[in-house]
C-alpha cells in the first residue's frame, strides 16, 4: 500500500521540486507541498477508481467522491385492467378529502379526532422532528467540528527540594510559589476536501423526507382504517336492526301459527317450525352484538382514548350505512410513484443507502484538518489581556487510512449492496401498489352489482313472504313454506347489509391503495383548496413541523361534549 503513496509521475514530482525551491523557512508552504504531492499521487494512481468515482468524477460531482443519486428504474402498467368500465374514471383524484363524499358527518368526526389524538401518529410525528435535528446536525459538521474557549487559574506551590532544571529569576533561584492566568479559543477543522460530510448531509436530507412521507404513509392508514372500523360498525348495526325486525316478524308468524293450532286447523308441526325460525333468528343477535362492541373499542384506539361508549360519535341503531359513488376517479398508475407516501418513502430510503455510498468512500482518501488556538497567557492578571501575552499555535494535518483499504472497499460494497435493496425494495413496493389498486377497483365494481342483484331479491322475497303468509292465515299452504321463506329473507337481508358496506369499504380501499388522504395534515388548507390545483410533486412535503408537534399524550383521554 505504501507503493500507492509514493506512485506519481515524474513531471509532477519536478514541478514539486521546483515549486518547493521557493518555500523553504516556510511552514505553511511545506504543508501545501504535501497536500499538493498526496492529490499528485492520488491522482495518479488506481486508487481514485475506488468508491465509483474517478477525480475528474469527484470535480463534476461537485468535489464529492460517490455516485450521485438517480430514482430507480421501476416497470408500471400503462393503464388500469378495468379502464373501460363505467364505474372507472381515468381523471385525477380530486377527492384529496375522500371521506366527505359519503356525505357523513359522524365518519367526518372521527376522522378529525384521529388525526388529532392517534399515538402511532404521534410517534411517526416524533421521528419527523429527531430526523429534523439528525439533520441539523449534519448541516453543524460540514463548518468547524469543534469550537472551545476555555480559561484556566493554575496557582503552583512547589517544593525547594524538588531540583527542576527552571528559567530563574531571583539569583538563581526559582520561586516556590507562582501563578498563570490563560485564557484559549480553540478550533478544530476537518476540511470537506472529497464531500463526506456533503454526502452525510445528503443523506440527513433524505431521511428527514423519508420520516415525512412515513408519516403521510401512516395517517393514510389511519384514515382508511377508521374509515373501514366505522363502517364495519354501521354494516353490524344495520344487521343488527334487520335481524330485530325478522324476529319481530316471525314472532307475529308463531303467534298465527299457535292461535290455528289451538283452534284445531293445523297440526303442532306448524308451531314448532315457527319455534324454530325464531330461535335461530334470535341466535344471530349477540353475535352481531359483539361484532359492535368490538367495532366500537377499535375505534377507541384509533381515536387515542380508553375504551367506552362512543355516544353521539355513532349515529343511532336505525341510521341507514353511508353510500358511496357510483364511479370513481383513479388516474393512471404512473400516479402511483408520485402519489402514494409509503413508495416515496422507500425512495427516499434508496437516496439515502445512495450516499452512505460517498460518505464511506471518502474513507479511502486522505483527510485535511486545520487545529489552531489563539488566547492570551502571563503570570499576573493584570497583564493578560497586554498585546506582549497573545500567544497560539496553527495544527494542519493529515491522516490517510492506507492500510484498511479492504476493510473500507468491504464497507463500500455492502452499503452498495443496501442501495441495491432498497432499489429492488422500491420496485416491488410500486408492483404491489399496482396490485392493491387493482384488487380494490374489481371489488369496488363487483360489489355493486352483487347489491344490485341483492336488492332485487330482498324485495321479491318480502313480496312472497307477505303473500306466504296470507294465504297460510287463509289455509290454503301449510307452515313450511312461511318457513323457509322467512328463513331465506333473513339470510338474504344479512347479506344485503354486508353487501352495502363492502361497496363503501371497497372505494375506502381504493383511496387507501391511490394513497391520498395525506393532505389533512397540511396546514391552512381547506378542502376546497385542496384539490391540487399545482402538480402533486410540487406540494411541499415539509412546508412546515407544526403538524407533527401533535400535545403531549394524556394519562386518561375523554371524548368531548357534545
Amino acid at each position: 500500500m505504501l507503493g500507492y503513496f509514493f506512485c506519481c509521475s515524474s513531471s509532477g514530482l519536478l514541478a514539486v521540486r521546483s515549486w518547493s525551491a521557493h518555500q523553504d523557512g516556510n511552514p505553511a508552504g511545506r504543508f501545501i507541498l504535501v497536500c499538493l504531492l498526496i492529490t499528485i499521487c492520488v491522482s495518479t494512481t488506481g486508487c481514485t477508481r475506488f468508491g465509483g468515482s474517478t477525480l475528474m468524477d469527484w470535480w463534476q460531482n461537485g468535489m464529492k467522491v460517490g455516485p450521485n443519486y438517480g430514482r430507480p428504474a421501476a416497470m408500471v402498467a400503462d393503464d388500469w385492467i378495468e379502464e373501460e368500465n363505467k364505474h372507472v374514471l381515468s381523471d385525477r383524484p380530486e377527492d384529496v378529502y375522500w371521506w366527505t363524499v359519503m356525505n357523513d358527518p359522524a365518519l367526518n368526526r372521527l376522522i378529525e379526532l384521529a388525526n388529532e389524538q392517534n399515538l402511532p401518529l404521534q410517534v411517526a410525528g416524533m421521528r419527523v422532528l429527531e430526523a429534523q435535528a439528525t439533520r441539523a446536525i449534519a448541516v453543524g459538521l460540514i463548518f468547524p467540528q469543534k469550537q472551545q474557549f476555555y480559561g484556566q487559574y493554575l496557582s503552583v506551590l512547589q517544593s525547594v527540594n524538588q531540583g527542576l532544571a527552571l528559567p530563574l529569576f531571583v539569583n538563581d533561584v526559582l520561586p516556590n510559589n507562582w501563578q498563570n492566568w490563560n485564557g484559549f479559543f480553540n478550533l478544530s477543522w476537518e476540511l470537506d476536501v472529497w464531500g463526506r460530510f456533503r454526502r452525510n448531509l445528503e443523506s440527513a436530507n433524505a431521511n428527514l423526507e423519508m420520516s415525512v412521507e412515513d408519516y403521510d404513509a401512516v395517517l393514510v392508514g389511519l384514515l382508511a382504517e377508521v374509515a373501514t372500523t366505522y363502517l364495519e360498525l354501521r354494516t353490524y348495526q344495520q344487521r343488527l336492526l334487520y335481524a330485530h325486525q325478522n324476529v319481530a316478524a316471525q314472532e307475529g308468524s308463531l303467534k298465527i301459527a299457535q292461535v290455528r293450532f289451538e283452534a284445531g286447523e293445523t297440526d303442532k308441526l306448524d308451531v314448532t317450525q315457527a319455534q324454530s325460525n325464531l330461535a335461530n333468528t334470535q341466535a344471530i343477535i349477540p353475535k352481531l352484538e359483539i361484532g359492535v362492541r368490538q367495532s366500537s373499542n377499535a375505534l377507541c384506539v384509533l381515536l387515542g382514548i380508553p375504551t367506552q361508549k362512543l355516544g353521539d360519535l355513532v349515529p343511532p341503531l336505525q341510521t341507514p350505512i353511508p353510500t358511496a359513488p357510483s364511479m370513481v376517479s383513479v388516474g393512471l398508475p404512473a400516479d402511483l410513484i408520485r402519489r402514494r407516501p409509503d413508495i416515496r418513502a422507500i425512495e427516499r430510503a434508496a437516496a439515502i443507502a445512495s450516499a452512505r455510498i460517498g460518505v464511506v468512500a471518502s474513507d479511502l482518501y486522505p483527510s485535511f484538518s486545520l487545529t489552531g488556538t489563539i488566547g492570551t497567557s502571563a503570570r499576573n492578571f493584570d497583564k493578560l489581556f497586554l498585546g506582549s501575552s497573545t500567544c497560539g499555535t496553527l495544527d494542519p494535518s493529515f491522516s490517510w487510512k492506507i492500510l484498511n483499504y479492504g476493510r473500507i472497499m468491504n464497507e463500500i460494497a455492502m452499503q452498495d449492496a443496501i442501495f441495491q435493496q432498497r432499489a429492488i425494495e422500491y420496485q416491488e413496493r410500486i408492483l404491489v401498489a399496482n396490485k392493491e389498486v387493482e384488487d380494490s377497483l374489481i371489488s369496488y365494481i363487483k360489489t355493486q352489482k352483487q347489491l344490485e342483484y341483492l336488492n332485487a331479491s330482498v324485495a321479491a322475497l318480502k313480496e312472497s313472504v307477505r303473500l306466504a303468509e296470507l294465504k297460510y292465515k287463509a289455509g290454503e299452504i301449510d307452515f313450511n313454506r312461511v318457513f323457509l321463506l322467512q328463513s331465506d329473507l333473513t339470510k338474504a337481508q344479512d347479506q344485503l347489509a354486508q353487501s352495502q358496506g363492502n361497496v363503501v369499504m371497497s372505494l375506502i380501499g381504493i383511496y387507501r391503495a391511490l394513497g391520498t388522504g395525506w393532505q389533512i395534515r397540511l396546514q391552512n388548507q381547506s378542502p376546497a383548496d385542496a384539490d391540487q390545483t399545482a402538480p402533486l410533486e410540487q406540494i411541499p412535503r415539509v412546508a412546515s413541523l407544526a403538524p407533527f408537534r401533535k400535545a403531549p399524550s394524556q394519562s386518561i383521554r375523554r371524548l368531548p361534549s357534545p
